[in-house]
């Protein structure tokens, strides 16, 4: 007997599993008097359509859509499933408006979401005037219905080529030379062979360096693909099950023969005795199966070549016997992408968990918490007996276990960090262990009545502060921990506070006799008198909210929590700097800034000023300093004395009057200037 191996990602992608199971749903329960019909065949397997076909569920083409709407009525509905390779745009238009005409007429859209991709990537560079900038670039089977419906969706100038070569032939002609001119846009098939997907990639990057290239190519197929090249080469002969149609299943077949040419392609279960005479002639034998092939297909291969009983009795031996609704069971990962995990759970079952059912929290990435290998405990909900399979829900074993872990961090006051997964009214939703936590907008730190929008996608730390077992309701506070992080700080603060320690701190709020500064959980006030070194009125003068300043302790008391906070230093004093910059004999430039009957006061510097007593004005006697002077005249002056205990100066304009007359005094007579001469 041979030894056989079936592939983990032999048959259904996510794909069509997902539309097999929206069809099968409906067949178990459909609306009285409701008719169902398939746009195409629903997927590329004959034996699964025929299947359709005997339990009166009729594939029927675009052309006949107009005439079986028709028929259509509250009474007797009709509803048309849209196949996982999508559709073309002017069918879907065509679909729209048949529901809108009749009434009882409806369609349910089961496009694999790789697909609807690449549909969304041809309209969006189809609008706004991007075709005429854009040529959009397939590499595929220009027949296949999956090309054919998302080409449908660009409205440019576009090119399908099946592979390398013939994109290589391509870009060598005439349309090398539009890429001057025109951007181009690359998708792939979804089942395309990524070898030659990526030798395109290497071409078009060549020749083209602004080139949009989008990796559609669904990864399902990848991981199929490499498991099937892999499994080729460890076997000498390999099976490769899949319908006639389908373009994945040529596509594994070109891979298994190209490593393995003792490769058998099976299209339906008629053909089991070739594969029963196969197995006596190979030792080792590799199973694969593309996207559209049942499980129960595989299984009659196996069981074929292995002479097992049947796949219950195979069942019954393992410990999956109790694969049954209800069940708990534990699989490992073979599979992870953003939507789903693919568990095996041994003797060829495979069990499927979506995203939603992974965790209750929306932002948990399936491919960052999950990898290939890992336990995964679930509860089986459905068990296909179309496809042999098990759908199975994670959170249902989480949250008991998950639910505690709640709870005894709420009664440990323990601090906990999760993302703020959405803003709801009264409040915002955040997700820990798996359970939604609501903090009402009290709690969350915000100002009364302020926007929470920028919470959202941030890390908080918060507590549960109350917590309800029906319904497994918790309420949480981000506030309790800003509380209990700001008196950690404020106990730190006034531990190691000390007069003249100096800190940096940002301006709070002010009043008329000071400004508050936050030095970090702590306030500490300023007063007007310590903000600047000349009288000022009011704070404003100096300080702006949110300034951040530079302060030192006068003084404080612990028990009361009062800081008194000095701002002005001797380095910024008015005397301190006029003193290190003049001395007396210097000649300053001043301002007159007013005048009393004996003198005139002169700013030397800010903070500074002078008197020029009315002796020193002039080297006349003057009545009063008016006579020579005004308010805001700019003039230069002599220092002649410096008061530094009572901190006063004595300026003189008269000082440098004489010595300019003693200059003049001084020159000789044949050096004065000859007046002109009048004509």
């Amino acid at each position: 007997m041979s030894e056989v191996t079936i592939a983990k990602n032999a048959g259904f992608c996510p794909g069509v599993r997902l539309a097999t199971q929206r069809l099968c749903d409906r067949m178990r329960a459909p609306s009285a008097g409701e008719r169902i019909f398939t746009l195409g065949h629903l997927i590329h397997n004959e034996e699964y359509n025929s299947m359709l076909e005997q339990k009166g569920v009729r594939a029927i083409s675009a052309a006949e859509l107009e005439c079986v709407a028709a028929t259509a009525t509250p009474a007797s509905p009709v509803t048309v499933f849209v196949r996982a390779h999508g559709i073309a745009r002017e069918t879907r238009a065509a679909l729209e408006a048949l529901c809108t005409a009749h009434d009882g007429f409806s369609f349910v859209d089961c496009t694999c979401s790789f697909v609807t991709k690449i549909h969304r990537i041809a309209t969006e560079y189809s609008e706004d005037g991007k075709e005429r900038e854009h040529i959009f670039l397939c590499i595929g089977n220009a027949a296949h219905p999956e090309v054919e419906g998302f080409m449908s969706c660009f409205t440019g100038e576009k090119y399908v080529f099946p592979d390398s070569k013939a994109f290589a032939a391509a870009i060598d002609g005439e349309l090398g030379q539009k890429f001057s001119s025109k951007v181009p846009v690359m998708v792939a098939q979804t089942t395309q062979n990524l070898t030659e997907w990526k030798k395109c990639q290497k071409l078009l990057k060549k020749v083209c360096t602004n080139a949009l290239i989008f990796d559609t190519i669904c990864n399902v197929t990848d991981s199929r693909q490499t498991e099937a090249a892999t499994l080729a080469a460890a076997s000498d002969g390999m099976i490769v099950i899949g319908g006639k149609e389908s373009s994945n299943t040529a596509k594994l077949f070109d891979i298994c023969q190209s490593i393995c040419p003792e490769t058998l392609r099976i299209t339906k279960t008629a053909q089991m005795p070739l594969v029963k005479t196969f197995s006596l002639t190979h030792r080792k034998v590799g199973i694969v199966a593309g996207a559209s092939t049942p499980q129960e297909i595989i299984e009659e291969v196996y069981k074929t070549m292995t002479e097992a009983e049947n796949f219950a009795k195979l069942l019954e031996e393992t410990e999956v016997k109790n694969l049954h609704t209800g069940a708990i069971v534990t699989g490992t990962v073979s599979h992870v992408s953003d939507t789903e995990l693919q568990l095996d759970l041994g003797a060829g079952v495979t069990g499927y968990i979506k995203a939603d059912r992974v965790s209750d929290d929306p932002s948990v990435k399936l491919t960052e918490q999950f990898k290939v290998g890992d336990a995964v405990e679930a509860k089986v909900i459905r068990v296909s007996d179309i496809e042999g399979v098990a759908e199975l829900d994670k959170r249902r074993v989480d949250s008991g276990k998950n639910w505690e872990k709640v709870v005894a961090a709420k009664d440990a006051g323990e601090i906990l960090e999760a993302n703020v997964a959405d803003v709801v009214k009264g409040g915002v939703i955040v997700f820990v262990y798996g359970n939604r936590v609501f903090i009402p907008a009290s709690q969350t730190g915000v100002p009364k009545d302020g926007d929470l929008a920028p919470l959202k996608g941030t890390d908080v730390k918060f507590k549960v502060i109350e917590t309800k077992e029906q319904g497994h309701k918790a309420i949480g506070s981000i506030r309790a921990v800003l509380r209990e992080e700001r008196r950690a700080l404020e106990e730190e603060f006034w531990a190691a506070i000390e007069e003249g320690k100096t800190y940096t701190g940002v301006v709070k709020s002010m009043t008329s006799y000071g400004a508050f500064v936050d030095l970090g959980g702590v306030d500490g006030m300023v007063h007007t008198s310590e903000l600047s070194w000349k009288h000022i009125k009011n704070p404003a003068e100096v300080l702006s909210i949110g300034e951040t300043v530079t302060v030192f302790v006068k003084s404080f008391d612990r028990e009361k929590k009062r800081i008194s906070l000095g701002y002005k230093t001797e380095e910024t004093n008015p005397w301190f700097i006029f003193t290190n910059k003049c001395q007396v004999g210097d000649v300053v430039p001043v301002k007159i800034v007013s005048m009393m009957p004996f003198g005139a006061f002169a700013e030397i510097i800010d903070g500074v000023d002078g008197l020029i007593h009315i002796s020193q004005i002039a080297m006349t006697r003057i009545g009063k300093p008016a006579d020579v002077l005004e308010i805001g005249q700019a003039v230069d002056a002599k220092i002649i004395e410096i008061d530094s205990e009572k901190q006063k100066v004595s300026l003189s304009i008269r000082a440098l009057l004489e010595e300019v007359a003693a200059a003049e005094a001084a020159m000789p007579e044949d050096v004065a200037e000859e007046a002109p001469v009048e004509e």
